[in-house]
């Protein structure tokens, strides 16, 4: 039987409100097999504010029998996302100069808990993500964060590539952390505005935002093993850029 683990609403017709009402959706999902008129206005809507969505079979809607869900679920996101251009205005205005950590294609829970953790901790004005491939802001991200998403503005994006290239424009500079770097990460300047991208950990950041990095830089390794976690890499460089600015 499906757990879940977020706050989620059920029924045609509220979860066409809370849509109407821009309530963060994570993902909604339709039984198998689900018809009518209502249904197809639902679907419309989210196929246009382009919301994810799934068909499950009926054992998903197990725990909530009793409820007249009609077919349909929704999980609403525990934090609210922010506006990133919102976000790097509110820190230019503080006379403070903006670092974004991008997080590309990280699907893991833990790792994402943990990443906004040191972030919070190391004063990262933001965490950007994409709206697709990327773990969810659960119950279980939180905690691994001990609550720092709570804190840390969390912004998600359908679009990272025009997002970037949006803040590139505004003067931000991208560091993307690649092990096919030629530069260090201690050899670059992050002084000013700017962001660091991370990849997956298994394929890495996507070739289509790589190639916007205005530096590539890589964390040297000494070891056997291939790579660092993702969440420890993460704060390596971010506490790079701390270090530079203090």
């Amino acid at each position: 039987m499906a757990k879940f683990k977020q706050e989620c609403i059920f029924g045609i017709r509220a979860v066409m409100e809370a849509i109407q009402d821009e309530k963060e959706i994570d993902k909604v999902m339709f039984r198998q097999g689900i018809k009518g008129e209502l249904f197809q206005q639902l679907f419309s809507l989210v196929r246009e504010r382009q919301i994810q969505f799934q068909y499950v079979p009926e054992e998903v809607f197990k725990p909530f029998a009793g409820k007249n869900h009609q077919g349909v679920l929704a999980e609403v996101s525990p934090i609210p996302y922010q506006d990133i251009n919102t976000v790097v205005d509110a820190v230019v205005a503080e006379g403070e100069m903006p670092l974004i950590l991008i997080l590309d294609r990280i699907t893991d829970v833990r790792n994402l808990g943990g990443i906004a953790r040191t972030a919070e901790c190391a004063g990262v004005s933001a965490i950007l993500i994409p709206n697709k491939n990327s773990a969810k802001i659960s119950s279980d991200a939180i905690k691994t964060s001990a609550g720092a998403l709570y804190h840390l503005p969390v912004c998600r994006e359908k679009n990272l590539k025009k997002t970037i290239k949006e803040l590139k424009r505004r003067g931000l500079t991208l560091f993307a952390a690649t092990e096919k770097a030629d530069k260090f990460y201690t050899e670059v300047d992050m002084k000013e505005g700017c962001m660091i991208i991370m990849g997956a950990e298994d394929t890495g950041i996507d070739e289509e935002l790589l190639v916007l990095a205005d530096q590539q830089i890589k964390i040297p390794q000494y070891g056997k093993i291939e790579s660092l976690n993702v969440s420890a890499a993460a704060a390596i460089l971010v506490y790079e850029a701390v270090r530079q600015r203090k």
